[in-house]
């Protein structure tokens, strides 16, 4: 027997039992059973929320159609959520670099399986720290990828109103911290030199570096300027996301002044970009092969600068700023370390583009008109 209105309970399985009305027995026989759940408390929902279905399909005097019982009750059950279909849609509506969180959900599906969302466990996330450590991962990495992983789960109980604990939450790494190496900077000096020899080649390889140290974009976010990207009236890039290259995050989308160098080398590089792309050697397959121009500006910067790399210009000009008291918050303005996404001058919040100028401005190399 079972407590639950119309509800039978059979070696542990809750059955739908209920007598059916004269006027609809020509469609559904004298009686309805059928399985519902095992679980009690679905049981009671689903017996509940069939009832109000037949009985609104038995309201009339008549019966004209019937209700499929075994569709109604599956459309009760709530939906599997596999985590790589989450990821993607995920990944799609941020329009973030997919890289990272795509490394991480990988690594992560070979270890625990792709599965519901709702059945990862804590001993999951941290198998996922346990093989990244014995892999050499440094710990910078191994908080990269559970930070990535932490948020497509979010994502997911937010989407399925999902009451559960988020396994990645507050999980410790040991030595976290400690392993930190410290990326080399650029001195003036290195920069000078570097910028003069670009700006006397021509080479468009080379001309990234005043590009990337003068505005402290990612490597990525030059390479994949759209030509309607610059704005050489104004002197001013758009950093935005399109087809071909997505940015790391939503505090990525910006627009930067171009300053001295940069300026001259924009110039230059735009006399040998295309109508579509500054840099359409890197967009051949349709997607922006940042990883092929990293290659080619590392080989020349490696062996002229002591092993300094195209990210160093990025952090190096962190540290220019830092040393001219520039605010904290306009530095991750400036290079979009932090979610100022959808900040601009015309909303009143923020930096404007004036004040950012001004700061570059101060920090800038001597370039040779002045």
């Amino acid at each position: 027997m079972s407590h639950i209105q119309y509800t039978i309970c059979r070696s542990g399985s809750y059955y739908y039992n209920r007598r059916v009305p004269k006027h609809a027995v020509q469609y559904y026989g004298q009686f309805i059973r059928c399985i519902l759940s095992t679980d009690i408390y679905e049981a009671e929902a689903y017996a509940e929320r069939l009832s109000d279905v037949l009985e609104g399909s038995w309201s009339g005097s008549s019966v004209n159609y019937k209700v499929d019982i075994p569709a109604i009750i599956n459309s009760f059950k709530p939906t599997s959520y596999i985590l790589s279909d989450m990821a993607e849609e995920y990944i799609s509506l941020k329009q973030i670099d997919e890289k990272s969180p795509r490394s991480a959900l990988a690594t992560f599906i070979s270890l625990a399986g792709d599965r519901d969302v709702s059945l990862y466990s804590r001993e999951d996330a941290k198998l996922l720290i346990h093989h990244l450590e014995l892999k050499g991962n440094k710990t910078t990495t191994i908080r990269r990828r559970i930070n990535s992983l932490s948020a497509i789960l979010n994502y997911a109980y937010s989407e399925l109103d999902l009451d559960k604990r988020n396994p990645f939450t507050r999980l410790f790494i040991r030595n976290e911290g400690h392993d930190v190496f410290k990326r080399g900077t650029f001195s003036k000096e290195q920069l000078k030199a570097g910028y003069d020899k670009a700006l006397a080649s021509g080479s468009t390889v080379k001309l990234l570096m005043p590009l990337l140290g003068e505005t402290g974009c990612r490597l990525s976010e030059i390479v994949g300027l759209r030509i309607e990207d610059i704005d050489m009236d104004n002197d001013l890039i758009h950093i935005r996301p399109n087809a071909a290259r997505r940015l790391k995050t939503r505090g990525s989308e910006r627009t930067l002044p171009l300053v001295g160098c940069a300026r001259l080398a924009m110039l230059q590089a735009l006399s040998q970009a295309n109508e579509e792309w500054l840099y359409p050697r890197y967009m051949k397959t349709g997607k922006c092969n940042a990883n092929s121009a990293s290659v080619s500006i590392n080989k020349w910067l490696k062996r002229d600068f002591d092993g300094l790399t195209a990210h160093c210009l990025r952090h190096t000009l962190r540290d220019r700023l830092r040393a001219v008291e520039c605010p904290m918050d306009m530095i991750d303005q400036i290079g979009g370390w932090k979610s100022v996404a959808g900040i601009g001058v015309s909303y009143g919040r923020g930096y404007g583009l004036e004040q950012q100028k001004r700061w570059i401005e101060m920090i800038k190399v001597n370039d040779k008109d002045g």
